[in-house]
């Protein structure tokens, strides 16, 4: 099959027996060196993807991915935000909320978030339910001022169920004594468990209307919506706030969590920056092999020169050769690494019964396994990256070749 002529002497090049076996070692170092780098970058940033998964995922079981609030003042229209709501086909759910910070008071004290919720609404948008260790969210029944915590809290406070816990709210109350918070004592009924410390040692959970009753307002706070699609949260709620005619605060997930997912971001960001110094690395290896090939070929190269082939040519013949040394590479880094990471947990679970040591004790972390999310983007960009620098690996090399002079490299030869 017809080949341009500096193809065919690139390919022959590479496959060719050279007379310097150091230069072939180091172009298969070149080829390793560059693989690896991109399995551990795959590798890595599907880690720190499955990670920053996991973590959101356990945040947002419990929360709304977006809400509508009326901005300090109580909503009293929430019925008919909640109807115009699901008419939206983005909208999975929608349920009335109160929140409002306050301190817990058992054998200890902690501060938390009290949040007013509907037993029977609360499912569309959160797994409430589904987290219940010990009692459940039908045990929150109006009038009856009970009261869910977290499992973490319920330790901190020194509670179980069927405890008493006074809780006092940010909230204040005029009595003849003067301005004083208002006080109110709760049962805990049950005790959940979401899997995130923010949760289980930040929030508890009452009846809406024990709360309104307590607090002598009539209203909520505003409506969490769960989205079909989250990342069009802030979209569908504002959109919500604009078809309620009248002044509405809206936030969703990405604002409520800012500094966590931002945090997140930012060290992915960083360590692939810092992985990708592997890559180059490799990319070092290519330039040094490809220059002492040069050197090799100096009288390949001006006989090439003398039979008519221009500098150009020179320059292609050994920038086809590095290029497909990084391709080579890069092929190989990204079966190993979709390989790796595919088999993650095997290896871990391996190394954990032959070394007899837990990487990710359950006492120590919410997150015992190793979870992965491996983003075909960030394969791309890997890929790109790892044939960027091979390619830039080339140039030099390639340039110092094509200003070989033909009569200086066949003088002592």
């Amino acid at each position: 099959m017809f080949k341009p002529l500096p193809v065919a002497i690139g390919l022959r090049y590479l496959r060719a027996k050279r007379r310097n076996g150091f230069i072939s070692f180091i172009s298969m170092a070149s080829i390793l060196g560059i693989a690896l780098g991109v399995t551990v970058l795959i590798t890595t940033l599907a880690v720190m993807s499955g990670f920053q998964k996991e973590i959101r995922d356990r945040l947002l079981q419990m929360s709304a991915h977006a809400t509508v609030s009326a901005d300090g003042e109580p909503m009293t229209n929430w019925q008919h935000a909640v109807d115009v709501a699901m008419k939206d086909p983005r909208v999975a759910g929608a349920a009335p909320y109160i929140e409002i910070q306050g301190m817990l008071a058992g054998t200890r004290v902690q501060g938390a978030i009290v949040q007013g919720v509907d037993p029977a609404q609360e499912p569309k948008v959160s797994v409430l339910g589904e987290k219940m260790k010990k009692g459940s969210l039908d045990s929150l029944k109006p009038g009856e001022f009970n009261i869910l915590l977290g499992k973490e809290l319920a330790l901190w406070l020194g509670v179980d169920v069927g405890d008493n816990v006074v809780a006092t709210l940010a909230e204040i109350q005029g009595t003849p004594v003067g301005a004083m918070a208002r006080t109110k004592r709760f049962k805990v009924s049950g005790i959940f468990e979401a899997g995130s410390n923010e949760v289980d040692r930040g929030v508890a959970f009452v009846n809406m209307s024990d709360l309104e009753r307590v607090l002598r307002v009539d209203g909520v706070t505003g409506v969490r919506l769960k989205m079909h699609d989250m990342d069009q949260a802030y979209t569908v709620a504002r959109d919500l706030a604009v078809n309620l005619n009248g002044y509405y605060r809206v936030s969703d997930w990405t604002q409520e969590n800012a500094n966590l997912y931002h945090s997140l971001k930012m060290e992915k960001t960083v360590m692939g920056i810092l992985l990708s110094l592997i890559i180059a690395m490799g990319a070092f290896n290519l330039v040094s092999s490809q220059v002492m090939l040069v050197t090799d070929k100096q009288a390949d190269i001006a006989i090439l020169r003398t039979l008519g082939l221009t500098p150009g040519g020179v320059m292609q013949v050994f920038m086809v050769q590095g290029t497909l040394i990084g391709v080579f590479g890069t092929i190989a880094g990204v079966i190993g690494g979709i390989t790796l990471t595919l088999n993650l947990e095997r290896i871990l679970g391996l190394i954990e019964s032959v070394f007899s040591i837990k990487l990710l004790p359950e006492d120590v972390y919410y997150i015992t396994g190793l979870p992965t999310d491996m983003q075909t983007s960030d394969i791309v960009v890997i890929t790109v990256i790892a044939l960027l620098m091979s390619f830039a690996a080339t140039l030099y090399p390639a340039w110092r070749a094509a200003r070989t002079q033909p009569a200086e490299a066949l003088r002592y030869e």
